[in-house]
């Protein structure tokens, strides 16, 4: 379906120009795309790849004094291979010697310290995730699209905005939806993938991804010279994606001392392979959990990591589908809404929760093509309880219609919420 096309990133249309006075750095997980980005975006700069043994000893040889002569203006790939560079990067760009450059890198822990130390009210951050869902449904759109999601947010009354849409997806739009949200679901949505036809090379693929990860982007953050208890715990997380996480369960399933697990997942999170989700933190009771809950970014890596494989999508798939949708929105949006989940000791769930300035926003992911009245029951009780904090409750499912329960509580697919 794309297997011939260019996909036109959401994040392009934030993009600084060249003749602005400014530092770029992008960074995210590798093979997002951030180097084709930045070679498209910037064409007429000189491009260094820091994966080079060569290149880093060309720029580390350079003075900061010959900086804006030798190297000016560029696109410098996989910077943190070289944390010093950013010292010279600093020196030039304040002394007027250079006045754009663009960066990338993926491992975030040694790139966002740095940033901090050198580059502060100079320097542009954005994040490259693996493709959206609105990403492959318009590959070619110009303007980036505007989401469901993102008009929901922005809205003052979720019933007269959501009334107002077509309830029902017919015919083409319809398919497009669809086929790339089962693209999504079964093998994430890392760019290369997207140009392999056979799906015995697109699981090998992530299969030696994962074993790069392990080489590169974890030698750029840690020396772990036994890599068995990391890969062990790797896949631990992944069989629990969705759930609760407890450190001390995993540390003991992991064979190794719960502070060593919190570091590892640390690892995972700054080289964008996981993520977790906070409890919901505004006290509506006193018998809330405290502990977070864990996702994967990309369902393709999750999916070989765990074992799990590419025939069959479960509850728990498509819950972390949705998680990573939603969390590459908000980051990529540049949203300040923070989403949580909402979970009591008696057991009272719901899955997801958006503070926003109009009010909470919950939802409830249901893994079927359609829902009926016990769907709702714990948005309803949430309702409740938040009072004046409530905008609207969300049942999010797979099916085809925009459909309203009662007041501000609604079904809406995921393909619907996520795609103009």
């Amino acid at each position: 379906m794309w297997h011939n096309i260019q996909v036109k990133r959401n994040i392009s249309h934030l993009l600084p120009s060249s003749e602005e006075r400014l530092i770029l750095l992008i960074t995210g997980s590798r093979q997002t795309g951030k180097t084709t980005l930045l070679k498209s975006s910037y064409p007429d700069l000189p491009y260094f790849n820091l994966d080079s043994i060569e290149y880093r000893e060309q720029l580390r040889s350079v003075s900061s004094f010959a900086w804006g002569k030798v190297a000016g203006n560029a696109i410098i790939d996989e910077i943190q291979k070289e944390p010093q560079l950013f010292d010279k990067l600093k020196f030039a760009f304040d002394e007027k010697a250079i006045h754009f450059s663009a960066l990338s890198g993926s491992a975030q822990v040694h790139l966002l310290t740095k940033v901090r130390e050198t580059l502060a009210g100079r320097i542009m951050i954005l994040e490259l995730f693996p493709f959206m869902l609105s990403e492959l449904i318009s590959p070619n759109e110009e303007k980036r699209p505007d989401i469901l999601i993102d008009r929901l947010i922005g809205c003052r009354d979720a019933d007269l905005l959501l009334d107002k849409i077509n309830p029902v997806l017919l015919g083409e739009k319809w398919d497009k939806a669809k086929r790339a949200e089962e693209y999504l679901l079964k093998w994430g949505g890392m760019p290369p993938l997207i140009h392999i036809k056979d799906d015995g090379r697109k699981q090998l693929w992530l299969k030696d991804f994962t074993i790069t990860f392990l080489e590169r982007d974890l030698g750029d953050l840690a020396r772990i010279y036994d890599l068995l208890p990391f890969r062990k715990l790797q896949q631990l997380l992944a069989l629990r994606s969705a759930c609760i996480l407890s450190y001390s369960d995993l540390a003991r399933d992991a064979g190794i001392g719960v502070q060593t697990a919190r570091r590892y997942l640390e690892y995972l999170i700054l080289s964008y392979q996981t993520f977790l989700l906070s409890p919901y933190s505004e006290n509506l009771t006193s018998s809330i959990i405290k502990s977070p809950k864990v996702y994967w970014t990309d369902n393709g890596l999750l999916r070989s990591i765990s074992g799990l494989g590419f025939e069959i999508t479960n509850g728990q798939l498509y819950e972390n589908y949705f998680a990573s949708e939603m969390m590459k929105f908000l980051r990529t949006y540049r949203k300040n809404e923070t989403m949580s989940f909402y979970r009591t000791r008696s057991g009272m769930e719901v899955d997801f929760c958006l503070n926003t300035r109009q009010g909470l926003i919950a939802m409830e992911v249901k893994y079927r093509d359609n829902v009926d009245r016990s769907d709702f029951t714990s948005l309803r009780k949430l309702k409740e309880a938040a009072g004046k904090k409530w905008f609207c409750g969300l049942v999010i499912y797979t099916g085809n219609e925009i459909k309203k329960f009662e007041e501000t509580i609604w079904a809406i697919p995921s393909s619907r919420l996520f795609s103009a």
